[in-house]
């Protein structure tokens, strides 16, 4: 491990694909940090707005920001080519349309020496209506996770989440690992894989990232087969983490049902898709009793269970009424 911490060169990777309204946001509260040892990599994913301009600009600004201008290959690609070209010590991402607190990298770096890992995490603000309603999900507290601990935390939605922003690794973890290309939730199918190579995780819970909620992001816009690529990568994820710690059955399955929820969510007023609705309904009813008694599963999920159970039609109707 590195033992001098106020020289170590941290790469910020800053995937950029049609945020021209948001990048300047994000970058400012980048160029702002309390660690100024930074390598910012903006990688242009073949933008069509003003965002590779934009991107071309802080590279005139800053002479710690560098930019790949390449064709769209999505989020996984972005993230894999930033990687590559990354001279750091260490390695966080962030979303070109959200952004940190000043002191985000800086936190996370104290982290990973108080606690002599290889990774940190923080948690986040989820920031709604473009800042006027937040919601902090931290409380303030600190410890060190073995990765089983932490990987059963990531599936019961407890404190650590699946997403590649929000945490600092060290280069080394990239050697073996990437991001799946063309899929989305790519993160999903990667974030365990860190959290086994670190084996032991240094966590923070004070809300260091900020996490916009917009209507047309992967997780909340409209439909379409690609958002099945949410099961496959759950489901991969459980088997991998199940061959180690099989002992996490109930937990792998309580976040594949989970997942097969966020999927029925958003089929429910869409006609197409018969087939695969059905499906993800059969799963839930073939497994959904075995978590009930699980006092880790949210009441939430339960309610869900049981209302699906009842009736199909009387649980997309209460959806539809929560959602509203």
């Amino acid at each position: 491990m590195i033992k001098n911490f106020n020289h170590v060169l941290v790469s910020v990777i800053i995937p950029v694909y049609n945020v021209e309204k948001y990048l300047d946001r994000c970058m400012k509260s980048i160029l702002g940090q309390t660690y100024s040892n930074l390598e910012i990599i903006l990688v242009d994913d073949g933008s069509i707005d003003k965002s590779s301009i934009i991107c071309d600009k802080y590279k005139e600004i800053d002479e710690r920001v560098r930019v790949i201008h390449k064709d769209n290959g999505g989020l996984s690609d972005a993230r894999n080519v930033g990687i590559d070209i990354s001279t750091g010590d260490y390695i966080t991402f962030i979303d070109s349309d959200d952004s940190v607190e000043k002191d985000m990298i800086e936190y996370l770096l104290q982290l990973i020496k108080r606690y002599n890992t290889k990774m940190a995490i923080c948690s986040h603000n989820v920031v709604f209506y473009e800042g006027r309603f937040i919601k902090s999900l931290g409380d303030n507290k600190e410890e060190i996770l073995s990765a089983k601990k932490c990987i059963e935390k990531m599936l019961y939605h407890k404190d650590v989440d699946t997403s590649a922003w929000a945490k600092l690794y060290h280069s080394s973890l990239f050697n073996d690992i990437k991001y799946p290309k063309g899929k989305l939730f790519e993160d999903i199918g990667t974030t365990y894989k860190f959290f086994l190579k670190s084996k032991f995780i240094a966590c923070g819970y004070k809300s260091k990232y900020n996490y916009y909620v917009r209507s047309n992001s992967i997780v909340t816009g409209n439909f379409s087969i690609r958002k099945l690529d949410l099961l496959e990568m759950t489901d991969r994820m459980g088997e991998d983490v199940l061959s180690i710690f099989p002992e996490l059955e109930k937990s792998v399955l309580r976040r594949r049902i989970y997942a097969r929820f966020s999927t029925l969510n958003q089929m429910i007023n869409v006609v197409n898709y018969k087939k695969e609705k059905k499906e993800i309904i059969s799963f839930i009813k073939r497994n959904g009793y075995k978590i009930l008694l699980n006092f880790s599963v949210p009441i939430r999920d339960k309610v869900a269970i049981i209302l699906l159970y009842i009736n199909e039609h009387l649980y997309e109707f209460c959806w539809k009424k929560i959602k509203k």
